[in-house]
């Protein structure tokens, strides 16, 4: 592997760690999990949940029951966890995360310690009524403290106290009901052999910051830190240990400032990007955002919290990923009464042909509107490329 990387061959190895290449393109939902490492969850659904979009990035139509059926029950393939944020991890790659479980145990959390030591008696309660009943939802509580309150993010606390024992590893996700997660106790879930699996808790860092320089292609150190949100200074020390071992190589990209870190057996792929396709806010090609601006000088905020008249791109825009480029944002909305998909903007970014990218997205909206049960599409004529995907549509 070069020293010396350009921007367009740092963009073809975070295509093809991600699996959006053609030799890389994944042909399962565990197949897209094994490659991206870790797939997170989030709740807005204006369009689609976040955990279904990467898949659908990779996989084009897929059926979603194919994820909802590798989660929950006993011994399932897919375990919730903290590894990037809430995100699906393979199952046995939860010993893995240990040292985040023991971190939270030393402090890194004083107030839910406080908390959890001064209310232990009402924390074995919970674990006795899913040890009694089963994996339980926080809604299934019947107890005077499961009522919501204005603090803990509003959170009751039989909420805030499943959370904390879901933290720690006193208990583990037992799959999930609509978008409730279950909470259950390891034992009705993890084989005795996950369970009793320990990792050394700096040689456990160093299997995921590996992972991530796979998963990225390559990265700088805070790139690799992100993706499973280590602390910086401890995984850049950890990064330049693995570089003494050779198990990374240390090389330079094209317009980055920081030094880089890619695989030894990497190989910059030689055929196309794959076409056109929709990106999640969440999806890991683009999530941790200074790293979206070096390799696509694409600057991307999602604007949920911004007020509405300040808004510029829409609510929930999606990054639009177009032959191996991000050539623009899209602002969809699923009308699940109407069965339309409403397009609430549309945007190019500067130096793209609008009517080549409209041309190619309009196919792929279409694909999408079929794969979200929509009858029709909507188009409201708001953005640079609104106009162009008019014709199309």
């Amino acid at each position: 592997m070069t020293e010396q990387l350009s921007l367009s061959q740092a963009r073809l190895l975070a295509l093809a760690g991600q699996g959006l290449t053609k030799s890389t393109k994944p042909t399962s939902v565990l197949d897209t999990i094994d490659t991206m490492g870790v797939l997170q969850i989030d709740s807005v659904n204006v369009f689609e949940r976040a955990h279904y979009m990467p898949l659908y990035s990779r996989l084009g139509a897929y059926d979603k029951s194919e994820l909802d059926n590798l989660h929950g029950g006993k011994h399932p393939a897919l375990l919730e966890y903290w590894a990037h944020e809430a995100s699906f991890i393979r199952t046995e790659d939860y010993p893995l995360f240990n040292f985040r479980m023991e971190y939270n145990q030393r402090g890194s959390r004083s107030r839910w310690e406080t908390w959890a030591k001064e209310n232990r008696e009402f924390l074995e309660w919970i674990k006795n009524e899913i040890r009694t009943r089963g994996p339980l939802a926080s809604s299934d509580f019947e107890h005077e403290r499961a009522a919501r309150k204005g603090s803990w993010w509003g959170w009751s606390d039989v909420k805030h106290a499943l959370e904390y024992m879901f933290m720690y590893g006193e208990l583990v996700s037992g799959g999930r009901e609509g978008f409730n997660r279950l909470y259950a106790l390891p034992e009705q879930v993890l084989s005795a052999k996950i369970r009793n699996k320990i990792e050394d808790p700096i040689e456990a860092r160093k299997k995921l910051l590996l992972r991530a320089a796979k998963s990225h292609g390559v990265g700088t150190a805070a790139d690799l830190a992100d993706y499973y949100r280590m602390t910086g200074p401890l995984a850049k020390k950890l990064l330049h240990e693995l570089v003494e071992q050779k198990k990374l190589l240390i090389t330079h990209v094209e317009g980055w400032k920081e030094q880089a870190f890619i695989l030894p057996e990497t190989q910059i792929p030689k055929e196309k990007p794959l076409g056109t396709t929709l990106l999640s806010p969440f999806d890991p090609l683009v999530w941790y955002r200074p790293r979206t601006e070096r390799l696509w000088d694409f600057h991307y905020r999602i604007e949920i919290y911004t007020p509405e008249p300040k808004r510029i791109y829409g609510y929930y825009s999606l990054p639009i990923l177009w032959h191996g480029q991000i050539a623009g944002r899209i602002d969809l909305k699923n009308d699940r009464q109407n069965q339309q998909l409403l397009v609430q903007s549309a945007w190019h970014e500067p130096n793209i042909d609008p009517t080549a990218l409209a041309k190619d997205l309009g196919k792929h909206l279409t694909q999408t509107a079929k794969w979200q049960g929509s009858q029709g599409i909507q188009l409201k004529k708001k953005g640079n490329l609104s106009a162009a995907l008019s014709n199309v549509l």
